[in-house]
């Protein structure tokens, strides 16, 4: 497995981390899914919580995730530049991107719905616009903000932002590239979304704080540690190597 890895200055992650860590709950939660666990609000199977799985072979070990490999994927690792801390993972796949964190959720509630009225608040006060949208997970939001490209033309940037309340966890994913507005070009990013697996823990935490990201054992990132550049792991050698992407959470 190839990893890059990317750096995020405190101010940035302040600026990713509030989103969530800030927020409460929504007055319009949906009921619980089939399996009746109080705090559990995703609408179908995936992502997945741990306990749903046999076993954790075969999975990419983040720490608090677990990804599952995908022909041509690439996996980047974003640091908070202070502290070296994990604090995101980005995975690239045919032309874009899909960002995910994770982080501790109440028992009984859930997060999104008051999120999702955040990262509005958020984009709006950067002259930029969102919309909500159905799709596979629940309501999602389309957000665009004002950008201009490398020739002076003005344009747009665009984000995907989806969010699961799963049990005492919730899962954020924003989705970048051409992806985000396109629902064909998202298919293999989404169904990368509904099999990642989100690792709690028994510790106590309080809601919405970021659940610890790691590097996998067996992986070195490259420039690092003397790890030569491109470095792959025996276990995927069909991975790709990653580039540095855009950071799509300066949106919100």
């Amino acid at each position: 497995m190839l990893f890059g890895r990317g750096k995020k200055s405190k101010a940035e992650q302040a600026d990713t981390a509030g989103t969530v860590e800030e927020s409460g709950t929504g007055a319009d939660d949906p009921q619980p899914n089939q399996t009746g666990v109080r705090g559990d609000f995703r609408l179908g199977k995936g992502p997945l919580d741990v306990d749903e799985i046999d076993s954790r072979e075969g999975y990419v070990d983040l720490g608090a995730l677990l990804i599952a490999p995908a022909e041509g994927l690439q996996l980047r690792l974003e640091v908070e530049e202070a502290t070296q801390r994990v604090v995101a993972v980005t995975l690239d796949l045919e032309g874009s991107s899909l960002q995910l964190q994770a982080f501790a959720a109440p028992r009984s509630e859930g997060l999104w719905d008051e999120i999702r009225e955040q990262i509005t608040q958020s984009v709006a006060s950067q002259g930029g616009e969102t919309e909500e949208i159905k799709g596979d997970f629940g309501t999602e939001l389309v957000a665009k903000l004002p950008a201009e490209a490398a020739d002076g033309s003005k344009g747009f940037r665009a984000a995907r932002f989806m969010g699961v309340d799963g049990p005492r966890w919730f899962l954020r994913g924003v989705i970048g590239g051409q992806a985000a507005l396109e629902r064909e070009a998202a298919s293999g990013l989404e169904e990368l979304f509904r099999r990642v697996v989100v690792v709690r823990g028994d510790n106590p935490m309080p809601p919405r704080e970021l659940l610890q990201l790691r590097l996998p054992k067996d992986a070195a990132v490259p420039g690092q540690g003397g790890a030569p550049q491109g470095a792959v792991p025996p276990s995927d050698p069909s991975l790709k190597q990653p580039e540095r992407g855009p950071e799509i959470t300066q949106i919100g």
